[in-house]
């Protein structure tokens, strides 16, 4: 987004929060989904927006990504493309309600109507699964998650072999 500033959409729009919504919701299925944030570029500057959402889900991924997400190397599965990244982790932790570990997903998306990403797809690509790790990390350090979910403390961006 070019951008190395972003205005908050909301005080309470923050990881503990999400992480309190997603603890507090599972419910006895054991899936849920919502917002941890949106995150807006600077009043007076070009608009733009990322919208960062969580999902926890009962199962394991089974199906192949779509063809424009390279496949990364964190987390239980981590997809990112030059429009957003998705990093799913397990998290094994006595907040969390429901039978056996919770898969949670963290995604990172460009807000608004889509247009033709601009710049480098590799800076891109890289860019999108930094902050979808970083998201992903805190959320599995707030909700107490055995290991930190096994998420590494940096980003791996190169795809996964």
């Amino acid at each position: 987004m070019r951008s190395s500033r972003f205005e908050a959409s909301d005080d309470r729009s923050t990881v503990a929060r999400a992480a309190q919504d997603l603890s507090a919701g599972a419910g006895v299925s054991g899936t849920g989904d919502g917002d941890v944030c949106r995150i807006y570029t600077p009043v007076g500057t070009a608009e733009a927006e990322l919208r960062i959402t969580w999902r926890r889900s009962g199962s394991v991924p089974e199906s192949d990504p779509a063809p424009k997400f390279t496949v990364l190397p964190m987390g239980e599965r981590a997809l990112t493309a030059t429009d957003g990244a998705f990093l799913r982790f397990v998290c094994r932790s006595a907040k969390l309600t429901g039978a056996g570990p919770a898969h949670v997903d963290i995604g990172v998306e460009r807000g608004g109507v889509p247009t033709p990403p601009e710049g480098d797809p590799g800076e891109l690509k890289d860019a999108y699964a930094t902050v979808a790790h970083s998201f992903s990390l805190a959320m599995a350090k707030e909700l107490d998650c055995e290991d930190d979910a096994g998420l590494p403390e940096k980003p791996e961006l190169r795809p996964r072999q």
